[in-house]
């Protein structure tokens, strides 16, 4: 440990004065741009967050949740210093990142979960795909090792994640996870008294009591090996028909797409 201390050492500052002086200068520049136009010497930063927005401590499953924001807004009370002009300067991106199903780890409501105690029938009658989606996606949590729940991807869940956190473009991760499926479901509502409801709800009773029904689109699966793929037109026709229904129905572009375990698996659409 100590020799990792002073390897890290030279890295380790005070990141609220680099931050509010970066950001200082990059609102000089947007002004300069609007007066003398583009310019090319804005700073690069990357900021990356962790978990999804249902574990957000004020717009997640309360209180199934984290002890902080995990959404856009946990970058600005996270970093101090850090400027929502950044977000205006040319070539400013927020990414959204979602596997191509849903999980998750631990308690709390999960409405398109494949498991035998399911308040729907059609998620108990899938059970064997959740088995696979855990299997073969290796869906295990990075820190207490226990399995993740899994389920069909839920665009419902996921349009709510858009409209918090405004994401100018996603990553769709483990494609390939669904390669051996001979049909993928994909939730696209959730419907109540034959209403369909406009948001996420936030009753935690009315997700677990059955009395939401899920709609779903469904899916011929592919059935080709995508593991590794690096070009859109290397996919088969079905996976592009998947991700291109993902995009219209979010009105968020897909620009990466995952195809394996590896860095290097991955579609730049």
């Amino acid at each position: 440990m100590q020799q990792y201390r002073e390897h890290l050492r030279p890295f380790v500052i005070a990141a609220t004065p680099l931050l509010s002086q970066v950001f200082s200068n990059t609102a000089s520049a947007v002004a300069s741009t609007s007066i003398n136009g583009p310019q090319s010497n804005h700073p690069h930063i990357l900021v990356e967050g962790a978990n999804a927005i249902a574990l957000d401590i004020d717009y997640g499953t309360y209180p199934f949740v984290t002890s902080s924001n995990t959404g856009l807004g946990g970058a600005f009370t996270g970093l101090a210093g850090l400027s929502p002009f950044a977000f205006t300067t040319p070539g400013s991106e927020i990414v959204g990142v979602v596997k191509a199903y849903t999980s998750r780890v631990g308690s709390g409501p999960f409405p398109t979960e494949l498991c035998v105690d399911s308040p729907h029938e059609l998620n108990r009658l899938d059970t064997a795909y959740g088995d696979a989606l855990q299997s073969i996606g290796r869906e295990f949590g990075v820190t207490t090792g226990r399995k993740r729940r899994c389920g069909w991807l839920d665009l419902v869940l996921v349009k709510y994640s858009c409209q918090v956190n405004c994401y100018t473009q996603l990553n769709l991760t483990k494609l390939d996870v669904l390669d051996t499926f001979d049909k993928i479901r994909v939730a696209t509502a959730y419907r109540v008294g034959g209403a369909d409801l406009d948001t996420f709800p936030a009753d935690l009773d009315l997700m677990e009591s059955g009395q939401m029904e899920i709609i779903y689109w469904t899916f011929e699966g592919w059935n080709m090996e995508t593991t590794g793929c690096k070009e859109w037109k290397e996919l088969p026709q079905r996976a592009r028909e998947y991700v291109e229904f993902i995009e219209r129905e979010l009105g968020v572009l897909i620009k990466w797409i995952g195809t394996g375990p590896r860095r290097e698996d991955m579609i730049v659409r």
